[in-house]
């Protein structure tokens, strides 16, 4: 396996070429990426829009996986750069959200369960010529859809809360239109707000000063809520 220039980086994993068609992920801390394999392929097989994944070579590690080329700009991206609005964004995310949680889970026995993203926002979006693409399912769990809906509401409200985050305006534009589309597919109920905040507070990849804007980013997804 021949892997070429980076392409990207995000908070624990690097993207490198592999040729016009694949890349390679590749986990920078020693995270394993196996478990992901069959959660994107059940949810490949069900029709929703996930990376393809390539054939994993003998050479390849456990933080290894070999995905479809994807090309486009991330949402984020587009939406710094004027290509889609907070309404479109807003209509956009609730969807994706909303599409996966029809997705019945692949392990639970709670017939409720669905399967979670759990970091769905727009820079894990990819817009293609072929439409959204969801990537990094990295922190993909089974569970209750309003812990999903809670999630994504806080990240973006962290992004509305953080003065020195120069996409904080946008973020809460983002946010304020997100919220009555969630509500519309059951809202943000406090305890599973309360699960996600505690969630991300355990996330070892958070900085301490993002930590600290977790209380009054729940805060804010509660009053919007209301």
């Amino acid at each position: 396996m021949r892997i070429g220039q980076l392409l990207g980086s995000g908070r624990d994993a690097d993207v490198y070429e592999l040729d016009e068609a694949w890349v390679l992920r590749r986990y920078r801390d020693g995270l394993d990426a196996t478990p992901e394999l069959p959660v994107m392929s059940y949810l490949s097989a069900s029709g929703y829009p996930v990376p393809r994944l390539g054939r994993q070579p003998p050479s390849a590690g456990p933080g290894d996986l070999v995905l479809q080329r994807l090309t486009g700009p991330t949402m984020l991206e587009s939406m710094l750069g004027g290509g889609i609005d907070a309404a479109e964004g807003s209509a956009l995310l609730a969807r994706l959200l909303a599409e996966l949680h029809t997705v019945p889970a692949r392990l639970s026995p709670d017939p409720e369960d669905r399967i979670l993203h759990l970091d769905l926002h727009p820079d894990n979006v990819m817009l293609t010529a072929d439409g959204p693409v969801v990537i990094d399912w990295s922190n993909a769990e089974e569970g209750p859809p309003a812990l999903d809906r809670a999630m994504s509401a806080l990240i973006l409200a962290q992004v509305a809360v953080d003065p020195a985050n120069p996409a904080a305006d946008g973020g809460r534009e983002l946010l304020t239109a997100l919220m009555p589309h969630l509500a519309a597919d059951g809202g943000v109920p406090a305890r599973h707000l309360a699960d996600a905040a505690a969630r991300r507070d355990a996330n070892p990849t958070m900085s301490p000063a993002e930590r600290d804007l977790i209380g009054e980013a729940a805060a804010l997804v509660t009053t919007l809520s209301r």
